[in-house]
Order: structure tokens, then sequence, then C-alpha cells
């Protein structure tokens, strides 16, 4: 196993503990066994248990802004992008819902380091959002548009948060409920483009 194989089996792994103990909870002990390789190994890697749900994040960022880009980007009307870039956030939350959970029970129980780690990620989101809203919705005022952008991230991680706990629920039910809200929360600024039809969940 190369390197970089190792370092995601550990991100892997890690991931998991973090999502089933709790950050405080889980030990370098038990992640190191799981992974199958030495403690020492694990702070060669990474230098720290805090090092490591850091990594966690950021690959967890990198990834995120990947998926819903590469949704929205074959989207073809305003509210299929906000529709597509919903469907690939909860679907994406859907598979990490654990950790993803963890990180929102457990907001201040890790280092500065995590904490920023998880901040960056919420901007990263936030850009992305705002550039969606700019596309349907060019007559909003830029506050509109900042606030609507802080309301969407908000209620996307409330939202995320109670679809973990709600096996019921779909990423397409979840993404439904969000652009519905969002589409007519920013109806008066939306394009006269704008109003086609969304594809129904597949």
């Amino acid at each position: 196993m190369s390197r970089a194989e190792r370092e995601q089996q550990m991100l892997d792994v890690a991931e998991r503990v973090f999502g089933e103990r709790g950050y405080q909870a889980a030990s370098m002990d038990e992640i190191a066994e799981r992974c199958g390789v030495s403690k020492p190994m694990l702070y060669e890697y990474f230098g720290s248990k805090d090092g490591l749900l850091v990594a966690c994040v950021s690959r967890s960022k990198a990834e995120l802004f990947e998926a819903t880009q590469k949704a929205m980007a074959g989207a073809t009307t305003p509210e299929d992008i906000l529709w597509r870039g919903m469907v690939a956030y909860f679907r994406f939350i859907d598979e990490h819902s654990r950790s993803f959970a963890m990180l929102l029970r457990e907001p201040t129980a890790a280092t500065p380091d995590a904490v920023q780690a998880v901040d960056e990620t919420r901007r990263q989101q936030s850009s992305l959002i705002a550039g969606v809203l700019r596309t349907f919705a060019p007559a909003a005022p830029d506050g509109v548009v900042e606030a609507y952008t802080q309301i969407i991230m908000g209620a996307s991680e409330r939202m995320a948060l109670w679809q973990t706990s709600r096996p019921d629920v779909s990423a397409e039910d979840a993404a439904r409920y969000m652009t519905d809200f969002c589409w007519n929360g920013l109806s008066p600024y939306l394009a006269p483009a704008a109003g086609e039809a969304r594809p129904a969940p597949r």
C-alpha cells in the first residue's frame, strides 16, 4: 500500500471512529488497531488526534465542494441549479452522517484548529451558495444575498442533522424541503426567466 493509499485508509477509519465515539472518546489506539498500523505511525502521518480530525474535515471539505460543483454544472435552469446543489449536499451528508452529526453536536470539543477547519468548510459553501443566489436572483440587494446565504447555511445544517436521525427521509426529500423553502423566500427577487419546474427526485 502506498503512502497516499495508507493515508486515505487512516482517514476512512478515523472518520468512522470519530462518528461512532465522538471526538473526546475516540482513541488513537482504537484507530490504529482498526487500521492495522501502529499508533506511532498515526502520529507520524498526522501529528496528533486533533491533526487527524483536521485532516478528516479538510478532506470532506474538498469532496463536498467537488460534489456540489459537479452536480450544479449540469443544470439547465436557475431552479435546477439550486435543486441539484441541494441534492448533492444532502447525499454527501447522508454518506458521512455519523461524523457530520458529531461535528455539529461537539462544536467545541476539538481544538481551535479543528474548529477553524469546520468554519473554513462553511465559508467555502457560503461562497458557492452566494454565487448561486446571484445567478437566479440578480435583482436581490447585496444585503439580501448575504442574509439568505446565512439562512440557507444554517437551515441546511439543521435539516441535515434532522435527516441523520430520520432514516425515512431521503436526501431528495431533504433537498425538496430546502429548495421549496429557498425558492419561495426568494420569489420577490427571482429573474424573470426563472420558474421552470424542478425535476422530480429519482
